[in-house]
């Protein structure tokens, strides 16, 4: 029998019912969501226009501001008209849509933190074969590479939740349309959706974070064992202290909601993870790569600078 979808549209639930509550969330969710855009915002701008900053780690810096922005401009925009209106609507193409995207970008970053982890091992245990490792043409592959295994991702997740037969309710316990409600939503067996989830997620997400983990491990031991430099070793610490933190940010919550919570049974605890990851770590990436950069932050004065005060210039 063909699976026939019977719902043309799902309700968000959202965050809360509580109208006082949505009255102080909305500003303070708004606010979060402006200063994401416009710190990643001002990364991409001075990555792109210094050419001091044209080098592999500032490239796949400037990526991860981008990926921040459409990552989180995916559920937050929903999610604020949410706290306006009683009922958010949304159909079923445009849930499909938004879970697409989402897990696009969300598995994208994951495995970008993974590439990033790489250059800095590269840089740090092989300067001499630095430029040669990571090329131009070798850092727009791996570029590629990541956002490429981003979306074969998510086109498994998006084509298996299709395939679902939805007969109501439509009620989604979320605020936005994330594989996990959607199947307790789904009439019929989701065991195959449900197994495709954890191996996709412990493929993708396990093998970038222990990637990422193995090449922090091995340029600690470098750092200790073969380094004898101080002034050397604070350096090279700082750089992977920034991120080591953005890492731990994304992925702690990540895999708490992917792998360790029960699949298929969303519960308003798994909204909490996904608030981290989705709005407050894009809005702590700029201020960690600001704060722990010296390059970044001399730049972005001089940037300042140029812009607000040319006739100093």
């Amino acid at each position: 029998m063909q699976n026939q979808t019977e719902v043309s549209d799902f309700i968000l639930l959202g965050l809360t019912n509580l109208q006082g509550l949505k009255h102080f969330l909305f500003p303070s969710f708004l606010l979060l969501y402006m200063a994401n855009v416009l710190g990643n915002g001002v990364i991409i701008v001075i990555v792109v226009a210094e050419p001091r900053l044209h080098t592999p780690m500032y490239f796949f810096l400037g990526n991860l501001s981008s990926l921040d922005i459409c990552f989180s401009t995916v559920a937050v925009p929903k999610m604020l008209s949410g706290f306006l209106s009683e009922n958010q609507t949304i159909s079923f193409a445009g849930c499909l849509a938004q879970l697409h995207f989402f897990h696009l970008l969300g598995s994208s970053e994951a495995m970008l933190l993974a590439v990033m982890a790489y250059d800095r091992y590269v840089a740090i245990c092989n300067p001499l074969r630095y430029r040669l490792v990571m090329s131009p043409r070798a850092c727009l592959f791996l570029a590629a590479a990541t956002w490429s295994s981003g979306f074969l991702h998510a086109l498994i997740s998006t084509v298996m939740t299709s395939r679902l037969h939805f007969c109501g309710p439509n009620l989604v316990p979320h605020f936005f349309c994330d594989i996990k409600p959607l199947l307790s939503l789904a009439c019929g067996s989701t065991h195959l959706n449900l197994t495709l989830l954890n191996i996709d997620a412990g493929v993708l997400g396990l093998s970038s974070f222990f990637l990422t983990l193995f090449s922090y491990i091995y340029i600690i031991s470098f750092l200790l064992l073969k380094v004898h430099s101080q002034e050397s070793r604070r350096k090279a610490f700082s750089t992977c202290a920034s991120h080591l933190t953005v890492v731990f940010l994304f992925y702690i919550p990540s895999i708490s909601n992917y792998m360790i919570s029960s699949p298929g049974f969303p519960s308003e605890r798994d909204m909490i993870p996904t608030l981290m990851y989705c709005i407050v770590t894009p809005v702590l990436n700029p201020l960690i790569y600001t704060l722990k950069n010296k390059e970044v932050k001399s730049t972005l004065k001089k940037f300042l600078n140029r812009k607000l005060f040319p006739e100093r210039i």
